[in-house]
């Protein structure tokens, strides 16, 4: 950080005004002091201001106005807001408009220089007039619809930032796949990408994994262990299934998106990390709020920007691109020739109501793969449950049983050959239970040593 840089202190409270001069000037800061937005302006004309701080109620001219002037007469000046909680709405659309960061009432002073000392820094940082690589190596396709195309829009958009980003969509939509893109996408991408699975972690468990924890702290603490949000420094803590952590849990994140500070469990000392957070979930988060399941301060606080993940049924356009990627690799996967998808396939499948999304469509073609015996993919090899859209009825069984039987024993044959007559895994790859296979067997008089 440069030797006295210049920051300007907005707010009409002459008590706050003092107190962060009086922090700011300690720290090596040279401040500013205005109690109003019209003063602000004033030293804004005359003065090489590096950051302001502002507070958003204020008479006669908001924070919020300020900040739209600020983007007029000083474009890139970052701005952070001080807010009240009820006002946290306003910070958070503020932030969204290009507002670097909101701190709310009452704060930590401490916290405060250490935010700007972040943003300061990273304004600093030089530019290298390249852009991170669009979407490369990330697995994840986009597909052709509107709705896929502005989201890449948008996730290019967000990955460019450091915002904190909640993304919304039903279970297997491709939720995990888009957090992924953002992280590949940031200056964070050489980073660690660490995934935190809230859903199935259980409450107990879960704050030793985030924060980790010290010797002896609880039984079986054999050792010092380091959470997952301090493995993500420098890179990126995706959190998924939010929703269903628990309300201590909330507070304790509050506080950890609050101030970037963590205490692992059984100690007295904090550690500052540098991590973004991107955060998902398929719950209804403003009904968890009514609810009193979830905390408004918290969900303020991780959607900053809000991303969208339609659901598959909602871009059918994009399924033939999907289908086709999807089959090539599991056939390059299971090392099985080429498989092609016929014109009504497709069209099945673009009419199927897809309750899994985008994950369903992969695995059910994953198995299909194995299913289709000649080349050509039929709609029984997904074995899928019946098509609902529009209220018809589409039977995915074969024309008649002979035809049936005749596939599903050279299906298994298949797998048996896949597995080396393993017959646990050729089970798990014809998705059917052990007692199924053994039965299956035994019907078709296949003989798994055949085919070690």
């Amino acid at each position: 950080m440069k030797e006295q840089q210049k920051l300007l202190i907005v707010d009409d409270d002459p008590n706050i005004l003092e107190v962060l001069d009086a922090r700011f000037s300690a720290a090596g800061f040279t401040v500013l002091k205005a109690d109003d937005a019209e003063s602000a302006l004033t030293f804004l004309k005359s003065d090489d201001v590096d950051l302001v701080i502002s507070d958003i109620k204020m008479p006669n001219m908001s924070g919020i106005q300020l900040f739209t002037k600020i983007q007029t007469t000083a474009p890139g000046l970052p701005v952070i807001f001080l807010t009240a909680y009820g006002s946290i709405k306003e910070a958070v659309s503020a932030v969204q408009s290009g507002a670097v960061d909101y701190l709310t009432k009452p704060f930590d002073g401490k916290a405060l220089v250490e935010k700007v000392k972040i943003h300061l820094d990273r304004q600093q940082q030089p530019l290298t007039g390249k852009e991170p690589p669009k979407n490369e190596n990330t697995g994840f396709i986009w597909g052709e619809s509107p709705p896929m195309k502005l989201l890449h829009e948008m996730m290019l958009r967000v990955a460019a930032s450091d915002v904190n980003t909640l993304i919304l969509g039903e279970s297997g939509s491709g939720k995990e796949g888009i957090a992924k893109a953002i992280h590949d996408n940031s200056h964070r991408r050489k980073g660690p990408y660490i995934i935190v699975d809230c859903g199935s972690t259980p409450p107990g468990i879960l704050e030793s994994e985030l924060f980790g924890h010290t010797k002896g702290a609880f039984t079986n603490a054999i050792q010092d262990k380091k959470g997952l949000i301090e493995a993500a420094e420098g890179g990126t803590l995706f959190l998924d299934e939010i929703g269903n952590i628990s309300a201590e849990m909330q507070n304790r994140l509050l506080r950890f998106l609050e101030d970037k500070k963590i205490r692992r469990v059984g100690s007295l000392q904090e550690k500052r990390i540098d991590c973004r957070v991107i955060a998902a979930t398929n719950s209804d988060l403003s009904a968890d709020i009514e609810a009193g399941n979830f905390r408004q301060d918290l969900y303020y606080r991780l959607r900053v920007v809000t991303l969208n993940v339609p659901p598959l049924r909602e871009r059918r356009q994009d399924i033939p691109a999907l289908a086709n990627r999807f089959l090539k690799l599991h056939c390059k996967a299971y090392n099985l020739p080429p498989i092609t998808i016929p014109e009504e396939t497709m069209k099945w499948l673009q009419n199927y109501r897809w309750p899994g999304n985008v994950r369903e469509l992969k695995n059910g073609l994953e198995g299909a793969a194995v299913l289709c015996i000649n080349g050509h993919l039929e709609p029984q090899d997904l074995q899928l449950e019946e098509t609902t859209v529009g209220g018809t009825r589409t039977i995915v069984d074969g024309p008649d049983q002979f035809s049936l039987e005749s596939s599903e024993k050279d299906a298994i044959i298949r797998a048996l050959r896949q597995t080396k007559g393993v017959q646990k895994s050729a089970a798990e790859l014809l998705n059917i239970s052990r007692r199924s296979i053994h039965y299956k067997l035994k019907k078709y008089d296949i003989s798994p040593s055949d085919f070690k």
